[in-house]
């Protein structure tokens, strides 16, 4: 059945700054929460912990970092090895030492629209120096392209170091094609909070959550519901935490799971430009919304 570490819950950890720099104590603070709230893996460095706007230093730090703080109580998976040049993110795979890291989360290339072929080719080229696991992360509101399932299921069967897919298209017929043709040691996670419900029920196996960070604990009581085939009580959950969604994601992410971290006493709302912090109005509309569920 593959690797199934990373089924149910994985949390796309925010990176907490302060004063402009990364706030190792706060991201310690969240990383305990996330693990005593029943979180499954680590998700780090992805979109939702701002990597576009670290350096490679600060990016090694945190992994290194986290990699101290976890003491191997859940995998860890890497979200920084991700790019639209595929020689060099190669060339930094293969010289990066992955010690205490368990598999990488990687995006397809994103601005340049490549064809499926080059898709494909692009993995394949990641495939061969990797040392550990892939997830593929399908993310075209991000990248402007499309992994087709056609070209997942391919590259789910040219190598079993493709372990995995978070599919965040929300596109459940795409979903469901995946998951009726991919081989059994490939799983498919969704990669929207929103729609984790209907991703289980169509055969996903879990998800990489953003607002877990805030609500680990009631999130991954939610999908172990879904998993468990207990839809009544996922939806009963689903539905008392439903209304934050609309705040965490009105100004984009991390900006609004960032200021939900900051209500709740974890670190400062922080961000870097080109993103801003959220505004007054929808931060007191994200606090009233937070403060409903707890």
């Amino acid at each position: 059945m593959g690797d199934r570490r990373f089924i149910g819950t994985g949390v796309a950890l925010i990176t907490p700054f302060k004063n402009g720099n990364v706030d190792f104590d706060g991201l310690e603070k969240i990383i305990n929460h996330v693990i005593a709230g029943g979180a499954d893996y680590l998700v780090m460095l992805g979109s939702t912990g701002e990597t576009a706007t670290l350096n490679n230093h600060e990016a090694k730090e945190i992994l290194d970092f986290t990699i101290g703080v976890n003491r191997k109580r859940l995998p860890i998976v890497a979200g920084n090895f991700t790019g639209n040049n595929t020689r060099e993110l190669s060339k930094r795979i293969s010289e990066y030492n992955f010690d205490g890291i368990d598999a990488i989360l990687s995006s397809s290339p994103g601005y340049v629209k490549p064809t499926q072929e080059g898709i494909f080719m692009h993995y394949m080229a990641m495939e061969e120096v990797s040392p550990v696991p892939i997830i593929i992360y399908n993310v075209p509101g991000r990248t402007q392209s499309n992994i087709t399932w056609n070209t997942t299921v391919r590259l789910a069967n040219a190598s079993e170091k493709f372990i995995g897919i978070k599919e965040a298209t929300g596109d459940l017929i795409q979903t469901t094609r995946i998951v009726k043709n991919k081989p059994d040691h490939f799983f498919v996670v969704s990669g929207d909070d929103e729609i984790v419900i209907p991703m289980i029920s169509v055969g996903g196996e879990g998800v990489i959550s953003v607002i877990g960070n805030a609500l680990p604990s009631e999130f991954s009581k939610l999908i172990k519901a879904a998993l468990s085939e207990d839809y009544v009580e996922s939806r009963r959950i689903n539905n008392h935490i439903y209304d934050l969604h609309k705040w965490l994601y009105i100004e984009g992410n991390p900006v609004g799971i960032k200021s939900a971290m900051q209500i709740l006493g974890f670190c400062s709302n922080e961000v870097r430009l080109p993103l801003h912090s959220m505004s007054s109005e929808n931060m007191k509309h994200l606090e009233k919304a937070l403060k409903a569920i707890l």
